[in-house]
């Protein structure tokens, strides 16, 4: 998984004249801030090529940072932080996750002090997903939603499946479905991500009416990094997959060491199991 490499890349220090602040005097006239950047990424390839193209330019990733925070104003540190370690992760593909401090020596505060300043840390997610769809134009409206997935500028498809056609599960008579799965990389966290896969699958005119009923595109997250998340709106790892041989047939092909948090056992063995069982 990509986000675990721990070579780093430093920048300490960096000073920037700019506008940001909750008063209008301090987006007005501005003021110095400075930026720690720890950068992540694996290195290997670099140490042992020495060559610039298989790293990350620090000095490239200073001047994108001091452009950042000079073009844009934002009256919290807060969201000024947040948008630019999203705008590092997606400008600089090598990284992986950065750690961010934004510091404001010159904050209006009346006693003495050194600096005020937000740390953050970001980075790329792994997550898998399943898809389906059973009803219409049911390569269409896969196709479709894989294409809104890779158009969006949070996520990444590291992989993804052979649809496979099934039969319906859950005892409800309908037509057969294509499904397939995905791997993915996301600076969305699990309720966002959630939030997207059902915009696509409201814009595919999905409706639910019937429980495990027909449907023109179904967007499950299977796992999302080895997170065990119970929530109202969200359970991960999904709650049924190791009894769906359309979730884990496909997951196989691009996953097959995937480690259920839970059970503790692969991808692959969970549909041995799941077969066996058949």
């Amino acid at each position: 998984m990509r986000n675990t490499m721990t070579d780093e890349i430093k920048i300490e220090g960096l000073v920037i004249f700019a506008h940001h602040g909750v008063y209008p005097e301090e987006t007005k006239l501005g003021q110095t801030f400075v930026v720690n950047a720890t950068l992540f990424m694996d290195t290997r390839a670099a140490g042992r090529t020495d060559d610039l193209g298989q790293s990350v330019n620090y000095g490239t990733v200073c001047s994108e940072i001091y452009t950042f925070l000079t073009e844009h104003t934002y009256q919290l540190l807060e969201a000024a932080v947040e948008e630019l370690a999203a705008y590092l992760l997606r400008r600089f593909p090598l990284i992986c996750g950065v750690t961010l401090e934004l510091k404001k020596p010159g904050a209006p505060i009346r006693y003495p002090f050194d600096s005020v300043s937000v740390k953050i840390h970001r980075a790329w997610k792994r997550a898998a997903i399943s898809y389906g769809s059973n009803m219409g134009d049911k390569m269409k409206y896969i196709e479709d939603a894989l294409s809104s997935i890779e158009d969006d500028e949070n996520v990444r498809i590291v992989a993804k499946s052979e649809l496979i056609e099934t039969e319906p599960y859950g005892g409800v008579e309908q037509d057969a479905f294509l499904n397939g799965a995905a791997v993915l990389e996301t600076l969305y966290d699990p309720e966002d991500l959630l939030h997207f896969l059902q915009s696509l699958e409201q814009k595919a005119g999905r409706e639910r009416l019937v429980h495990w009923g027909p449907r023109t595109l179904d967007l499950d997250i299977v796992f999302y990094e080895d997170e065990v998340i119970r929530s109202d709106d969200l359970i991960v790892p999904h709650i049924d997959m190791h009894n769906r041989t359309f979730v884990l047939e496909p997951l196989t092909q691009i996953a097959p060491g995937w480690i259920h948090p839970i059970y503790q056992k692969s991808v692959a063995a969970l549909l041995e199991e799941l077969e066996g069982r058949q």
